[in-house]
Formats: structure tokens, C-alpha cells, sequence
């Protein structure tokens, strides 16, 4: 009896297509509707965009009618102003996505990514000194977020037996270190990388690590002919009070002879030709840094610091330029840094 009900029915089905006009379209297939964000979290005011394909990576975006806490909206994108999770989904012909949560917060959940500063101090003339060299490029090996500045010293008179064409006086900025001779690595402005520094790369991916900052930096730059333009941006998650920004400006790509004391580098000495990059040739605050006004250091700000300077004259190549922005708080250590190179339109690194 079922046998016949269901040849009976397909009978009527056959019938039912053969008598559909020509431009009869059978509904495409759907095995999956994927629904994602660009973010799962955002600061209030900011906007999440939802994107929608199937499982064959087809965008289904434009088609989809998307749901927040069961109530459709208009388009892919939504913001809030009150801080609170949502659950979103998507559905495209009757197929439903999973659902999908999405958080707006005041902006104090936000963290950027977490950068160390090493002040390498240095000279051409300093046998030894190749080695916190080595050490950099070795922790430049591990990791993408140590930013490195070589400080060279300590003449800069060429009758000198310790005459450094790029020296640098940062003699104020040393007297609050306590540590003499050279060569010395600071991380992050105050602490001293422990010798030999090649064996103790530890201490500066550890900088790196455990909890990420409330403050990130941003920077905006250009040359101009002889001129350099240069934005830089601090954004802050949280309430900070006493810090100070500092602005470098290396080099890179300072071609000279390196005295070579070590058995790094095969251990020659004289290094001819020598490569020397992010060497210091400028700061444009005080080399301790310029006083963030307490206004500017609160939650949701972005402080910004405007530069319109001549190209130093002691740069070879101003195609070589590089920056480093750095913050400090009220004890001199760098809370985090960013680098940029030339015509540089940075985002902040937001977590």
C-alpha cells in the first residue's frame, strides 16, 4: 500500500514540474550558513562587521538577514553605547548559523600589544661591545616585538682613541643608571640585561610577555624634502598619571669599522664595513622625556604629540630615518614602545 501512495505521489510530482513555465529556477542548495565578526569585542561607540558565507567560502552577506538578540537589523554592522554581550545569527533561506557573541565595553578591557625597548650603548671603537649587538640580533630572531636603539659613545673628537663618528651624549640619561663603562644593554630604559647577553635572551622575551599594557602608541610619519612630519599617538585603557614621552630618530644602513674583542662574528677583529643600524642621531624631547599633561592620560583618550622638524644634520641618508616613541612612567621605565619607519600610517594594536 505505501509502495503505491508513493508512486502515486511522484507521478503527481512529475506532472507538477511538466506543467512550470520555462523559467522555472530550482532554490540553490544550502549545506551551512558561517557567520562571523571582524571583532568579539569592542569599546562602546566602535563597530563590529559581520560577515556571512557558506561552507564553500560563497559570501552570502548581501542575502542573509542577520539577528541581534532575536530582533533583525539593518545591514551587517552594529555598534552600541551601552556596555553589554549580544547574540547574534544569520539566516539565508531557512538555514540558521550558530550563534555568535559580541561584547561592548568601556574601553578598560582594551590592551595593545606589549613591545620591549633596548638602549644598546655602544661605540666602534668598544672591542666588547659587539656582543649586545649579537645578543639584538638574536632576540630579533625570536621575537617581532624588541625595538632596538644603539646609543653610541662616548667622543666625538676624531684625535680621540674612543672616537665614535655617531656618537651621541646622552650622558644625562646614563647618570641615572648606575652601571659604568661600556658596552651596557638597558631593557626598557632601567634594567640592565644581564651578561653575557647572548646567553640571557630570557630576560627580554620575558618583557614581552604576561600582562599586556593599558597604553598603546601610534605613529604617523613622513620626509618632506628637508622637512620631517611626524605624529605621534598614545592611547590609554586605563588612568595613568606622571609619564613622559620620548622621540628618537635612528638610522640605519652606517657603514663603518666595528672593533671586535669577542668571539662573536667569527671573532674578527677589525668587522670592515660594518653595518650599523637604529643608531640614535636625534631626540625630539627632552632625552628624559616631555610631561604628558594628567588630562590627557585617561581612559578612551588619545593623546597626540605633533612634530614639523628639519632632518638632523648628522643623518647620511634621510631614506634610512627610522622612529621610536616610547612612554615612561614616574620611575623612568618605557610602559611600551613602538618603531616606524618612513611614511608610516600606523594603527594602534589593540587586544
Amino acid at each position: 500500500m505505501r509502495m503505491k501512495k508513493n508512486f502515486i505521489l511522484l507521478l503527481l510530482t512529475v506532472v507538477a514540474l511538466s506543467g512550470c513555465s520555462t523559467d522555472y529556477e530550482l532554490l540553490k542548495s544550502i549545506d551551512g550558513v558561517i557567520l562571523t565578526a571582524d571583532s568579539s569585542i569592542k569599546a562602546l561607540g566602535e563597530t563590529v562587521t559581520f560577515t556571512v558565507k557558506d561552507n564553500t567560502g560563497a559570501d552570502l552577506t548581501g542575502e542573509a538577514a542577520i539577528y541581534v538578540d532575536g530582533e533583525q537589523i539593518e545591514g551587517n554592522t552594529l555598534t552600541s553605547d551601552q556596555v553589554g554581550s549580544f547574540e547574534v545569527t544569520a539566516e539565508y533561506i531557512g538555514v540558521e548559523s550558530l550563534p555568535l557573541e559580541v561584547r561592548f565595553h568601556d574601553g578598560s578591557e582594551t590592551n595593545f600589544v606589549k613591545r620591549v625597548l633596548i638602549e644598546d650603548y655602544t661605540g666602534t671603537w668598544c672591542g666588547y661591545c659587539p656582543r649586545v649587538a649579537f645578543g639584538i640580533e638574536q632576540a630579533k630572531s625570536q621575537s617581532d616585538k624588541i625595538v632596538a636603539v644603539a646609543i653610541h659613545r662616548p667622543s666625538s673628537n676624531p684625535s680621540s682613541p674612543v672616537y665614535d663618528p655617531y656618537n651621541y651624549d646622552t650622558t644625562e640619561l646614563e647618570n641615572t643608571l648606575g652601571a659604568e663603562g661600556y658596552p651596557k644593554g638597558f631593557l626598557n630604559r632601567k634594567t640592565q640585561w644581564n651578561f653575557p647577553e647572548p646567553e640571557n635572551l630570557a630576560q627580554v622575551i620575558g618583557l614581552t610577555q604576561g600582562n599586556n599594557p593599558k597604553m598603546g602608541l601610534a605613529m604617523n610619519t613622513a620626509v618632506n624634502g628637508n622637512t620631517i612630519n611626524l605624529d605621534v599617538n598614545v592611547k590609554f585603557a586605563g588612568d595613568f598619571s606622571n609619564l613622559k614621552l620620548v622621540v628618537y630618530v635612528l638610522e640605519n644602513g652606517l657603514v663603518y669599522e666595528q672593533h671586535n674583542y669577542t668571539t662573536y662574528y667569527d671573532g674578527v677583529d677589525v668587522l670592515e664595513d660594518f653595518d650599523h643600524n637604529h643608531v640614535l642621531r636625534a631626540v625630539l624631547t627632552p632625552l628624559l622625556g616631555e610631561a604628558i599633561s594628567s588630562n590627557e592620560t585617561v581612559l578612551n583618550n588619545v593623546f597626540t604629540r605633533s612634530f614639523s622638524v628639519p632632518v638632523p644634520a648628522n643623518v647620511a641618508n634621510a631614506a634610512n630615518i627610522e622612529f621610536v616613541a616610547f612612554v615612561v612612567d614616574a620611575q623612568g621605565n618605557a610602559i611600551n614602545v613602538r618603531q616606524a619607519g618612513l611614511n608610516a600610517t600606523q594603527e594602534f594594536e589593540e587586544m
